[in-house]
């Protein structure tokens, strides 16, 4: 398989506590949080370390941004839900954690010609007018790549880091076979 190696920018995960959550009651006894329900229907409460960002809704979801690995992201929903535990006592102890989207980038080493790319290559969008890079979809892992002339590779939509590794190693594989990058 290519070589080629990726560097996790962002995981978002997400959980459901299955009871509602009193928004405003909960606002007020957290520090760095920002709420407006005016601008977004949740609270955003920021954590030093790990650093993320964890977004509250009445519903009782939530939703965590910012980590660059699964245990920081785990670790901060956890972090996040004993506050609010903290505030709530009757937040189950057992939830259910999902790893929503990790997004990775990598450099292929090579500049790529992505008008020639964008000929040849399956699966992809480019309208250079709108976005100076490529997106290519692949299905197996069902990741899409965002495939910049400079060589540099966005991968988002992936639920691992593996899952992200294969789609970039995949990515310069199938560009190696239609020769539009050289090895």
């Amino acid at each position: 398989m290519a070589d080629v190696e990726i560097k996790v920018e962002n995981i978002v995960a997400s959980a459901t506590l299955g009871k509602s959550l009193n928004l405003p009651k909960i606002a007020p006894a957290l520090e760095n949080v920002e709420y407006n329900l005016e601008q977004f229907p949740g609270l955003v409460f920021k954590l030093k370390d790990p650093k993320t960002a964890a977004l509250i809704f009445g519903s009782g979801k939530l939703v965590c941004t910012g980590a660059k690995c699964i245990d920081d992201s785990i670790k901060a929903i956890h972090m996040t839900v004993d506050r609010i535990r903290d505030l709530d006592t009757e937040i189950p102890d057992e939830f259910e954690i999902k790893i929503q989207n990790i997004v990775a980038s990598a450099n292929l080493g090579k500049v790529l010609n992505l008008e020639a790319v964008a000929l040849d290559l399956e699966n992809t969008e480019y309208e250079p007018e709108q976005f100076p890079g490529l997106v290519y979809r692949l299905s197996d892992p069902k990741v899409v790549l965002l495939l910049f002339g400079s060589g540099k590779v966005v991968c988002t939509g992936a639920k691992t880091a593996d899952q992200a590794l294969l789609g970039v190693q995949k990515t310069k594989q199938r560009l190696t076979e239609l020769y539009l990058i050289e090895e």
